[in-house]
């Protein structure tokens, strides 16, 4: 497989905190959106050849994510063109279906980010892919311009990256503060060579953040043969300025419970970008430790927030109504609707890797 990546000036400097607004900001996930994005799962070796039981089982929990949220706000779906048909049926009345060619369905990943610019108008940010660090199970060579393909059917002007990147291996409060893990943006097999600064100058221009906490790490199985080598969308994520859900592993038999004490340690006394301490709130996790691949990275953390609703990943557990409890209170005036996102895990992710959030124009700026 050819490997792409892109080569980040050594020693960028960050912007200063105290510069003049950023030309773009990339919005917290809570703010109003447009439009909410995901893709068809097509036949592959992740999800089975066509008409196997594998592939239907996809299928089945992309369409149940696509369906609680267009009952809140409008969902358009790419779908390869030779699954369009079947995107249609599966999906039925309400959801838009664009042709897009796909290799895969993590639209989190190989989709663009949507920015606000300086006028309010929406832009996208279409960052390098190369199958989460040019894996050896990886394809992307149509997915590696997913990003360009879905801002051309938004109609959003593109700022193209220099940096390989993906959607779910950074979270944003909208106030100038991200959240990045150290094996991703700096791994070699996405970004060789790369340095915090140099790393923290491309998405501060791209995003308008000014402040960057680095996490050390991600989730156990994330390290596995099919893992993305730390995604933070699983592990940790803004839920309001100045405040973090961390997931928490509670049995010391389970390998993310020293995982818990670590970045909870690096968290603890940590400010945002307007100097606020974080408050991190624990979300504890599912009560089941393994599955047949061996310990799971069940996780309530990758949720996904749309115009007024959470939509959570639910697992059959007990502590899927501890978790519900919890995002009521730091999502108030949203409805949290639970979604079996089982079958979604063993493909590999969850339901916010599923999507990607087209924030309405901000006020003043065209759509």
């Amino acid at each position: 497989m050819a490997f792409i990546y892109s080569t980040i000036a050594e020693g960028s400097a960050a912007p200063s905190r105290a510069s003049a607004a950023p030309a773009h900001r990339m919005p917290a996930e809570w703010e109003a959106h447009q439009r909410t994005w995901m893709a068809f799962p097509p036949p592959n070796e992740t999800f089975g050849s066509v008409g196997s039981p594998t592939l239907d089982r996809a299928r089945t929990a992309w369409t149940r994510v696509a369906r609680t949220i267009a009952r809140y706000e409008p969902v358009t779906v790419v779908a390869d063109p030779r699954d369009a048909t079947t995107a249609r049926e599966w999906l039925g009345d309400g959801i838009t279906v664009v042709e897009v060619p796909l290799d895969d369905a993590w639209l989190r990943d190989s989709g663009p980010t949507f920015t606000h610019r300086a006028d309010g108008s929406v832009a996208a940010v279409d960052w390098i892919f190369n199958g989460w660090g040019a894996q050896d199970w990886a394809a992307w060579d149509k997915d590696r311009l997913v990003a360009g393909a879905v801002a051309a059917e938004a109609a959003t002007p593109v700022r193209s990256s220099r940096l390989v990147n993906e959607g779910g291996g950074f979270h944003v409060d909208g106030e100038g503060t991200v959240l990045l893990t150290e094996t991703v943006q700096l791994d070699p097999g996405r970004n060789p060579g790369a340095t915090k600064a140099s790393v923290e100058a491309e998405i501060h221009a791209a995003l308008g953040t000014s402040k960057a906490i680095w996490l050390p790490r991600g989730l156990t199985r994330d390290y596995g043969e099919f893992g993305t080598r730390g995604h933070v969308d699983i592990v940790a994520a803004f839920a309001g300025p100045g405040t973090i859900l961390l997931h928490r592993q509670d049995d010391p038999a389970h390998p993310d419970h020293a995982v818990y004490l670590q970045l909870k340690a690096v968290l603890a006394g940590q400010l945002d970008a307007r100097d606020r301490p974080l408050r991190v709130i624990d979300v504890p996790a599912p009560t089941v430790l393994k599955d047949d691949e061996g310990f799971v990275d069940w996780s309530y953390i990758n949720h996904y927030v749309a115009n007024n609703v959470v939509v959570l990943c639910s697992f059959d557990d007990p502590n899927d109504a501890i978790a519900e409890g919890i995002l009521e209170r730091a999502y108030p005036g949203r409805t949290v609707e639970l979604v079996d996102a089982r079958d979604i895990f063993a493909f590999g992710g969850g339901i916010h890797c599923i999507t990607q959030q087209q924030p309405a124009a901000a006020a003043g700026g065209a759509a």
